[in-house]
């Protein structure tokens, strides 16, 4: 959410998972994990605020489910959700949290939480609002952990408290009655978005600081309300950031720490480390994850191999692809004005990078790039560029909009484009328009990079 004007609209009047793991789900052994996520794109053509989600075998690369079309829809209070959470609960079973919030009305009040209950992510059910508090402010971005202590779920939210967001909690057994809210953190200023970890014995807390639209790491050896300090410098992007989420890796000692950006809207970054307790953290080069299309402040949590595959199996994979530069990896593929190019993600319209991938009209083996949003028309080229035509049924145009995949030439792990009748001659970008050209193993570094892409989703 873009929530750092907040006070001055309202004027006067206003972890990737449970931190103590529960029995059952520290008894599972994960291998791939869930996201949930709303979506926005900078018009707003693809804002939807459902319940999306996603899956990932490594956490970095997502494949979205359901065509990217919800998987839930609230009905009771705004209609709409933001922030969505989606917490293991000690018997294994999930409960969804979110933000009740239809769109960027950000003066709108609710003392409610969305809540979903589900057994493995592939149903929802017992839906429900949750009261967290009485005050006339909202309660925003929610996360949940399990506090043993206490025998009670934390739920932590924003809310405004004598003039600024402050980070509040309530204590539930059941996600439908909730204790009276208190004062979980107040850093002396606007903080919201908090998200919990927990790594040898320690608590940690990410959060937003509003003030500045920077992120910031606080820690503390007890869950009680007022025991985290900070102990990290500001972390951003070198644009505003927010909606911190901090994921373990499954299978090393490393951690991954995900923020969602608003300029332009809907752009998400990623930073590692392998010392939680040391605070810093490098960012990561755009060429390791791809996040889902259009996703807007996302909720991890690690899952089985068996719920990854049932999740797959229940909500299916895109028809389509994208394809994402090797040496500008912000951009991807995209038709323009019938021109093919690459362009920095996102934009609008979005479904302009979108393809589907069928066998090649000229040779079968090989796969012809058909647009989603003209299914009429192919990716071809014509005097070596690459343009966007109606198929006319003639050889040379199926030929012309045939390739062949192959390794990268960069990047062995990645794929290069083979045109089909000019096979001296891949796919490449060049000033972000795409042509083909000869490419040889002599052929420059740069060249070999232009020439190869990552086709995912």
């Amino acid at each position: 959410m873009r929530r750092r004007t907040l006070l001055s609209a309202l004027g006067a009047s206003a972890a990737a998972g449970a931190l103590i793991r529960p029995g059952a789900a520290r008894a599972a052994t994960y291998s791939g994990y869930a996201m949930a996520y709303f979506t926005e794109s900078p018009t707003m053509s693809a804002a939807s605020y459902n319940l999306h989600l996603a899956v990932s075998g490594d956490g970095l690369a997502w494949t979205p489910l359901n065509q990217n079309r919800p998987v839930a829809t609230p009905t009771a209070g705004s209609g709409g959700l933001r922030d969505p959470f989606l917490l293991r609960k000690q018997d294994g079973t999930f409960t969804v949290l979110a933000t009740d919030l239809n769109g960027t009305n950000w003066s709108y009040q609710s003392q409610y939480l969305h809540v979903w209950d589900s057994t493995d992510l592939r149903s929802f059910r017992n839906y429900r609002l949750l009261k967290v508090h009485s005050l006339a402010t909202h309660a925003w971005a929610p996360e949940a952990f399990w506090d043993a202590a206490r025998g009670q779920y934390a739920v932590v939210f924003s809310a405004v408290v004598n003039g600024h967001n402050v980070l509040m909690v309530a204590y539930t057994r059941d996600f439908v009655t909730a204790s009276t809210p208190q004062v979980f953190f107040d850093p002396g200023y606007d903080a919201i978005d908090g998200n919990f970890v927990t790594a040898g014995g320690v608590n940690y807390m990410y959060y937003k600081n509003n003030t500045n639209s920077t992120l910031l790491g606080t820690r503390s050896t007890s869950l009680n309300p007022g025991s985290f300090s900070v102990y990290t410098p500001a972390i951003g992007p070198g644009r505003g950031v927010e909606a911190p989420q901090i994921v373990k890796s499954n299978s090393a000692n490393v951690w991954h720490m995900w923020g969602d950006t608003w300029s332009p809207n809907g752009r998400f970054f990623c930073w590692q480390t392998g010392d939680l307790a040391g605070g810093s953290w490098s960012l990561l080069n755009d060429r390791a994850y791809t996040q889902p299309l259009n996703s807007k402040h996302l909720g991890i949590t690690a899952i089985t191999a068996a719920e990854l595959t049932g999740l797959t199996s229940t909500w299916g994979t895109p028809a389509w692809n994208r394809l994402k530069s090797y040496n500008f990896p912000e951009r991807y593929v995209r038709h323009a004005g019938g021109v093919g190019r690459i362009d920095a993600y996102p934009f609008d319209p979005y479904q302009d990078q979108l393809w589907t991938l069928v066998p090649g009209l000229a040779d079968p083996a090989g796969v012809s790039l058909r647009s989603v949003n003209y299914p009429d028309r192919y990716l071809r080229h014509a005097d070596y560029a690459l343009v966007l035509n109606a198929n006319d049924g003639t050889s040379g145009f199926a030929a012309d909009a045939t390739f062949h995949r192959v390794a990268g030439w960069a990047d062995a792990g990645w794929t290069s484009l083979r045109s089909h009748n000019y096979p001296d001659r891949y796919l490449r970008h060049s000033g972000y328009v795409l042509r083909i050209d000869p490419i040889t193993g002599s052929s420059s570094g740069t060249d070999k990079q232009d020439a190869t892409f990552h086709i995912g989703y």
